[in-house]
């Protein structure tokens, strides 16, 4: 087995755990992020959905010269009632500032990222059901 992708989790106590990833980073993971100060293994899922994403749309559009100032994204997701409480829908919405932002060009970097480039995505996609949206704002002049 290589190591380029093997994590390493050890206990810490009280319901919390450092995993140390790949590049050497430790993240502190908790049972439940509300009460820990922690993020859990659940909401890093989100995190890891929004920044892939993210990641590709950004490069995506910087490729194709868009003029973005601002840009964020929102991941909630709905969760099966019982054990194990999955996901089984995921809402990503990117919100983009800029100037004279292209739709088509928005639309088709996320298209890129969902369907080609976010490994996340891919991975998540058999037992999760994706929803993509996203709002673009104008920059007012200076």
């Amino acid at each position: 087995m290589s190591d380029a992708n093997l994590a390493n989790i050890q206990a810490a106590g009280d319901g919390r755990f450092i995993a140390i990833v790949p590049s050497g980073h430790a993240q502190v993971v908790t049972s439940n992020g509300r009460e820990q100060g922690a993020a859990s293994p659940m909401e890093l899922l989100l995190i890891a959905l929004g920044t892939c994403t993210a990641i590709d749309v950004e490069s995506i559009l910087k490729k194709k010269r868009e003029r973005v100032t601002s840009y964020r994204v929102e991941v909630h997701g709905d969760r099966r009632e019982e054990y194990p409480k999955s996901f089984t829908k995921m809402y990503v919405r990117h919100i983009f500032r800029g100037h004279a932002l292209k739709e088509e060009a928005v639309q088709r970097a996320i298209e890129l990222s969902e369907t080609k480039y976010c490994s996340v995505a891919a991975t998540l996609r058999p037992t999760v059901e994706i929803v993509s949206s996203y709002t673009i704002e104008e920059e007012p002049a200076a």
